[in-house]
């Protein structure tokens, strides 16, 4: 059901299946600044771009287990009509067969993480090359400064300081010296511009799936196999994109498993049971409080905009 009220358009979508509605967006959050993330005791507010324009989403869930969402903005009606996509109503994780203690485990106790899809690859693909070859600090570092200066206030209601992600016009018509004080390095920044001269082409991506979806994301000079899994796994909820190149996910991987750290060919040897849906095993192990040893110091971060 879709009415339009108190200036929202409103949606009301009950799922027949389980559902953690927090764990299920969480991996669309970048880090707890994020200008395009808000949550609060009501709701989870989230903005993002259409391919009608920015929308601001508002989502609540009953005691009778329906979702009630609420968008504004030119996009709103686009956003409501991926609700089911976005909280994993196209996700199958009843054909997931756990071959460790730990991942059964896990999926028994959290039936309600699915893998969620927001059928949109803009709005993953810059945060996830911010990511490229830093630490989580300077990434989210970035992604607020180029949200907060060079994205749109948040359309309708939305609390303060929400800000809709940059659109692919906004970056290319960022000057150098902005990226600089964004804190943005050369190659990264030449990765998200390559992205953006091509970006209406690889929201395609999500309608090709899997490894398909992967390869066109990869033909974008500076989309390697990692970048290509982490946008995967959150514009289209791929149940199978490892990040492989992953600072931590092999040794927090082996650990939880082995009980020693592997690298990235060990991880995928230990993970080749789960094909087709290895990363949702990933997942069942971050989401299962396995906290890895640690050893010596941590990566340092470094701040490109003192170079």
């Amino acid at each position: 059901m879709t009415t339009a009220a108190a200036g929202a358009s409103t949606r009301e979508w009950r799922p027949d299946f389980r559902l953690d509605v927090a764990a299920v967006l969480g991996p669309l959050r970048r880090g707890r600044g994020d200008p395009t993330w808000h949550a609060d005791g009501a709701a989870i507010w989230r903005t993002g771009t259409t391919p009608d324009g920015p929308a601001t989403l508002a989502l609540h869930r009953r005691a009778d287990g329906t979702v009630v969402a609420q968008a504004w903005g030119p996009g709103a009606a686009w956003s409501l009509e991926g609700i089911p996509a976005l909280l994993g109503a196209n996700d199958r994780p009843e054909e997931f067969v756990a071959h460790h203690p730990l991942v059964a485990e896990t999926a028994k106790r959290m039936p309600g993480l699915r893998l969620g899809a927001s059928m949109r690859v803009w709005d993953v693909l810059v945060p996830s090359v911010l990511e490229q070859k830093v630490t989580g600090t300077e990434a989210r570092r970035s992604w607020r400064e180029l949200c907060r200066r060079f994205g749109d206030p948040a359309p309708g209601p939305a609390p303060a300081g929400m800000r809709v992600p940059p659109s692919p016009a906004q970056l290319r018509a960022i000057p150098d010296w902005e990226w600089h004080r964004a804190g943005v390095d050369l190659a990264r920044r030449r990765a998200i511009l390559a992205s953006a001269a091509v970006a209406h082409r690889l929201e395609a991506a999500c309608e090709l799936g899997g490894n398909r979806g992967r390869e066109l994301l990869r033909k974008v000079p500076g989309i390697g196999v990692w970048t290509a899994a982490e946008i995967a796994q959150r514009a289209w909820g791929d149940p199978d994109a490892v990040s492989v190149g992953d600072f931590h996910i092999p040794s927090v991987v082996g650990w939880a498993l082995l009980g020693r750290p592997l690298d990235d060919a060990g991880m995928l040897a230990e993970l080749a049971p789960y094909v087709p849906q290895r990363h949702r095993a990933v997942r069942y192990i971050e989401a299962s409080g396995f906290r890895r040893p640690r050893f010596g110091p941590r990566f340092s971060a470094k701040d490109y905009r003192a170079i």
